[in-house]
């Protein structure tokens, strides 16, 4: 598609978008009685209309039915889970017994890792991209401790080339190979937070297998963003939060899943809880934990019944946009207008005041571009908010945007690139 730079352009994208009435079903935050233009939903997803209805037939149900809304009403508690597995599993390319709604993300990692992290003496060593999210540094750390390991001799991280801001695939496929006689595990990002890279999902863990290593991932920035074949692709894990892309609130519930192929693994270790107990008998109340079948074995505690009302509202949504492959169509436009409307704010300037580091490969990347801002970029980060462009600050000095097809439209990103332009005109004055 030939761009243009123009309101005109914008409009007549947004006009042509299939996807264009979803964004009235969000609610968009407020700054001196106008709406912000919202490119943080990599950060936090918007809240959905109908999220405050769903949680109130919740408060409802627990009103009017107290302890017996864990069997009776539309949606009895017990079972509420399984609504959502439905409606989780295409967003991720997953059976719908391979995935489960629990706890929150590290969480959950922590859980996983105790059933696939099984180091020994010769094989102990876990890869991951350096400059993960800390959360998955700090769980890995503790983990290897945890088996007696030193995570400076244990933790393999994969840098980018020098001068690179993102990794290649070459180098991580080649990592893992040189490192098979010690690996037990593979543990990536799918995307990464900081440079926005979606990295091959499907090479990494082919070359973990062909070493002989467990492959999991965090999907806390890939998840509802871009499209996850899990099953056909064999990773053995994976966890995400939902609050991201998927909109289920702030704090909003976790995720896992769990590749079918290891569910007949009766020696795998896992941390058990009443409610991964088998469901046909949980009510026996017997010593000596049987899982549940599926994903749902890895539960530990009691449904968590309101966040997964919250996120509920927000998977409706998804349904009824069809899922992922619209989605994704928008997305890649959306991105790309972006990222032609920051080059032409360079030309106008004349200079590449901005530089985006997110790849333009279109397999290499979600709705996020990561862009280094030159000059005093916080400054310019300020100014963006308080003219109602709410994007991302990372340290030291890049600007993450994060469009979402669900609810951004084409003129926001003509607005963001007008208020960029003026601003940094105004700052070379």
């Amino acid at each position: 598609m030939e761009f243009q730079n123009s309101l005109n352009f914008a409009k007549e994208l947004d006009a042509q978008d299939p996807l264009r009435s979803f964004r009235d079903e969000f609610l968009f935050p407020q700054q001196n009685g106008k709406p912000f233009i919202y490119l943080c939903g990599n950060s936090l997803g918007l809240q959905p209309k109908s999220a405050r209805a769903v949680l109130n037939k919740q408060l409802d149900n627990w009103q009017d039915l107290a302890v017996e809304g864990w069997f009776e009403g539309e949606t009895p508690w017990m079972y509420y889970h399984k609504e959502l597995k439905k409606l989780m599993a295409p967003i991720v390319g997953a059976r719908a017994e391979e995935v489960c709604p629990m706890n929150t993300l590290t969480v959950n990692l922590h859980l996983l890792m105790v059933s696939f992290y099984r180091p020994d003496e010769k094989k102990y060593k876990i890869i991951m991209e350096a400059g993960a999210f800390p959360s998955d540094q700090y769980a890995l750390e503790s983990q290897v401790r945890f088996h007696g390991f030193d995570p400076a001799e244990a933790i393999i991280e994969i840098a980018p080339r020098a001068g690179e801001y993102t990794l290649r695939t070459e180098d991580i496929t080649r990592a893992i190979a040189d490192n098979k006689d010690e690996l037990a595990m593979v543990l990536f990002g799918g995307i990464n937070y900081f440079s926005g890279q979606w990295f091959d999902m499907e090479a990494i863990t082919r070359a973990g297998h062909a070493a002989g290593a467990i492959v999991g991932f965090d999907l806390a920035h890939a998840a509802g963003n871009v499209p996850l074949q899990l099953h056909d692709w064999q990773v053995d894990f994976a966890c995400w939060c939902t609050y991201k892309y998927q909109n289920s609130g702030p704090g909003g519930i976790g995720a896992i899943f769990v590749h079918e192929k290891h569910f007949g693994d009766q020696d795998m270790s896992r941390f058990a809880g009443w409610w991964g107990y088998q469901e046909s008998i949980r009510f026996k109340m017997e010593k000596g934990f049987i899982a549940e079948p599926g994903a749902d074995g890895w539960q530990v505690s009691c449904t968590q019944v309101i966040p997964m009302a919250l996120y509920h509202a927000s998977l409706q949504i998804f349904e009824k946009a069809g899922f992922m492959e619209p989605l994704r169509r928008k997305s890649l436009t959306l991105t790309a207008y972006l990222r032609y409307v920051i080059r032409e704010v360079n030309l106008a300037i004349g200079d590449e005041q901005y530089q985006v580091i997110t790849p333009e490969n279109d397999d290499a990347h979600g709705a996020q571009l990561s862009v280094i801002a030159k000059g005093d970029a916080k400054a310019i980060f300020n100014k963006l908010v308080e003219n109602n462009v709410l994007g991302d600050w990372r340290e030291p000095n890049v600007i993450r945007f994060g469009p979402a097809p669900l609810y951004n439209s084409f003129e926001d990103i003509y607005h963001t690139g007008e208020l960029l332009l003026q601003l940094s005109k105004a700052a070379a004055i």
